[in-house]
């Protein structure tokens, strides 16, 4: 079957509204980078996913999953086939047991933390600053200032292709850095369950002011950016290496290495996505000849042999 057969599909699934055609992903990615999906869907239910998973199988077409879009690096021409994404549809909030919060997959981890320090519950305040979704933060496992949410992260619901749900308990989440074991695997996580520590709101609040005020200070949050570029290799930091090589304001077209910060890419206005890849390559390839380091992107690279 064909996309035509999909459309057909979707629209008896999907109001109008959640279905679009040929729309812009550097709409929806934070590097403000890439061309038309062939067809994006933003279901707003569990429900609404799983049959979409179904028609998509039955007319033989794999789909993308894009959830906030911060760590994924679109093509320049676009990608074919269909597109689904979660960011701001599957949504919602809810406080169990007194110290845990489940979240749904679209939700901002932003939202999350908030949410948990309105309750009186410290454990997220790591998390605020993460331009990213609850569902693209626990694929990546997400971390910043010593904290990961493989640290608080109770348990996960994931839907496979054919719509079954699999809750994955504690160490069957495989959290580890910038890992997880939905990597491996066909679907889409439905949402999480983080346990938190019984706190008050006033110091947790304060607690994410300070971490936001130190990533402000020190990162390039004026520009569109994917956040940090490159894995934490074996030994040292990528920062630390790029700076160390020479490379800060390194440029290619309108992608550059940020001058505030060197782990991080950033596009400085117009900037395409081979703009970005060949200023990733050149990066590797001069801080393994000055330090002998291989970096690897942390980055998706969609449309690429490193695409995750």
């Amino acid at each position: 079957m064909s996309m035509t057969e999909l459309k057909q599909r979707l629209f008896n699934i999907l109001p109008a509204f959640s279905i679009r055609e040929e729309e812009l992903l550097s709409k929806h990615t934070s590097f403000r980078i890439g061309g038309p999906a062939e067809l994006m869907v933003f279901p707003n239910s569990p429900e609404q996913l799983r049959q979409i998973f179904l028609a998509a199988g039955t007319c033989g077409i794999k789909p993308r999953i894009l959830g906030s879009g911060s760590n994924v690096l679109a093509p320049d021409e676009g990608v074919r086939g269909l597109v689904i994404c979660t960011r701001e549809c599957l949504m919602g909030l809810e406080l169990v047991n007194g110290t845990q919060v489940i979240a749904m997959s679209g939700m901002t981890l932003a939202q999350t933390a908030m949410f948990a320090a309105r309750n009186g519950l410290s454990g997220l305040e790591f998390a605020h600053g993460i331009p990213g979704s609850v569902g693209g933060g626990i694929y990546m496992n997400a971390g910043a200032y010593g904290g990961e949410l493989k640290d608080c992260a109770a348990w996960t619901e994931f839907m496979d292709l054919f719509g079954n749900i699999l809750r994955y308990e504690g160490a069957e989440q495989g959290l580890a850095y910038r890992s997880s074991s939905f990597q491996g695997k066909e679907g889409i996580i439905l949402r999480s369950c983080f346990s938190l520590t019984a706190s008050d709101e006033a110091t947790v609040r304060s607690r994410i002011k300070e971490l936001n005020d130190r990533r402000r200070a020190s990162q390039p949050l004026e520009l569109p950016s994917a956040g940090s570029t490159f894995k934490r290799p074996k030994t040292g930091y990528a920062a630390a290496l790029i700076q160390e090589a020479g490379l800060k304001g390194l440029r290619v077209g309108g992608a550059a290495v940020s001058e505030k910060h060197a782990g991080f890419v950033v596009n400085l206005g117009g900037a395409r996505a081979k703009d970005v890849l060949e200023l990733i390559a050149m990066v590797q390839e001069k801080v393994l000849a000055h330090s002998g380091v291989a970096l690897e992107p942390e980055v998706r690279l969609w449309g690429t042999d490193h695409e995750a």
